[in-house]
């Protein structure tokens, strides 16, 4: 682990939050938002006759649903420093550099890589499996770390 990051963890009395946790606040928070997206979209997929349209209706909602995504992620953990999964498993983000709740600059950029990161086959995540810090590749590019809260 990055001896920098280490010392302050033990400085500030935190700790990183462990896999299984995120992993359950992930599944949580996609649960939440295809569950919206479908009351969202109830009307639409009524009409869908076949798997086919089915498929059809999800596919040319994709765009929405990822935004929505982007939105939800940079709204909560700006607002609360974490998302509802995350408050559920009681996680939390934090900046490392100020301890505090991410910025809306540095929560956009983890939103927006967090998708990308789900785009190239979560091999993001699994990034942040086998980093001693525990950092995704959205948790790197936003200089943020996920702790138990």
């Amino acid at each position: 682990m990055n001896e920098n990051i280490q010392n302050l963890l033990h400085r500030e009395h935190l700790t990183l939050a462990s896999i299984q946790k995120r992993a359950l606040a992930f599944l949580i928070d996609e649960i939440l938002l295809s569950f919206l997206l479908v009351i969202a979209m109830s009307d639409t997929f009524s009409n869908a006759k076949t798997m086919q349209d089915i498929i059809i209706v999800t596919n040319s909602y994709l765009f929405e649903y990822l935004l929505m995504k982007i939105v939800y992620q940079t709204f909560f953990v700006m607002q609360y420093g974490a998302t509802l999964g995350k408050l559920a498993v009681k996680i939390r983000v934090i900046e490392i550099a100020t301890l505090a709740n991410p910025s809306f600059v540095v929560s956009l950029n983890r939103a927006i890589f967090r998708i990308i990161s789900e785009m190239l086959f979560y091999l993001g995540f699994l990034w942040g499996v086998m980093n001693p810090t525990r950092q995704t590749w959205h948790d790197k590019t936003a200089k943020t770390l996920v702790v138990n809260a």
